[in-house]
């Protein structure tokens, strides 16, 4: 049987730079692993149905606690299944739950879990997306609870102190795969 693939999740809320450093994380990992997959979970959210854990499909509203979760446990699964493969993969999402994370350190055998810290304020400067900017309703964070991470791997405090290409330097480092 092939070597197990790896699921690199980089979780954080929205501005924390989860897209900017698992992407280039990513970039970076595919020297050594040609066939290693990016999951952005913006997009995969706009890509894809949700399906509850009853195969309800939910295709109305993909901000509500209902839809989030179910995206989490389907995107989670599909990772599980392509580490199984040999495949690594990198995952970056809100991923706003305990029991979503905890499900993933007990059912994915190389979970590396990194939690990309921010301050308000910083999140308020980068506001990107507009989320905090505007009073948006549904903002994980804000007007939606978020189970912060308490179990990651690394928790790398993002707050401009460093490059995104010094966190992936860092995170090449603790992970070993220089």
């Amino acid at each position: 049987m092939s070597e197990k693939g790896t699921v690199y999740f980089f979780t954080g809320l929205a501005g924390a730079g989860k897209t900017t450093i698992g992407g280039l994380f990513y970039q970076r990992l595919r020297e050594k692993r040609p066939d290693a997959v990016l999951i952005d979970g913006d997009q995969a959210r706009t890509q894809a149905g949700h399906s509850t854990s009853d195969g309800k499909v939910l295709l109305e509203d993909r901000y509500t606690t209902e839809a989030r979760k179910a995206g989490a446990w389907g995107t989670f699964q599909g990772c599980r299944s392509m580490a199984e493969q040999g495949k690594d993969v990198v995952v970056c999402s809100i991923s706003m739950y305990t029991e979503v994370r905890a499900w993933n350190r007990e059912n994915i055998e190389n979970y590396r879990e990194i939690y990309l810290k921010v301050t308000p304020e910083t999140l308020y400067k980068r506001d990107q997306k507009k989320l905090y900017s505007t009073k948006a309703k549904n903002v994980v964070g804000v007007d939606l609870p978020w189970d912060e991470p308490g179990h990651s791997n690394i928790v790398i405090q993002n707050d401009g102190h460093e490059s995104p290409e010094e966190i992936v330097d860092r995170l090449f480092h603790f992970f070993e795969l220089e």
